[in-house]
């Protein structure tokens, strides 16, 4: 999260971020987020585990503004990988 939340500000024109939680009370929640966040916009949705088939974390997904899911990984991202994934995900966009 910290190398996602880094990255951000560079693509604030292009991408939005959003951390989905889940697995925990809205009080602890908010205290990590506020903790680890600070470019990322979040929120506590266990739904959209089961939407995405997410069955741990952390996991990645790009979704276009057509909401078509163009990547995901599971795991942590370097900066350059990440930086080239929404490189690719942004061009998609043009």
């Amino acid at each position: 999260m910290p190398v996602i939340d880094a990255v951000a500000p560079d693509y604030a024109d292009s991408v939005r971020f959003i951390a989905v939680a889940g697995q925990s009370d809205i009080g602890s929640t908010r205290a990590k987020a506020d903790e680890l966040l600070s470019n990322v916009d979040w929120g506590l949705d266990e739904s959209i585990w089961d939407l995405y088939g997410v069955r741990g974390q952390p996991v990645s997904f790009l979704i276009t503004a057509n909401d078509v899911i163009v990547g995901n990984w599971f795991g942590a991202a370097g900066e350059e990988a990440l930086r080239e994934a929404l490189d690719e995900l942004v061009a998609l966009d043009a």
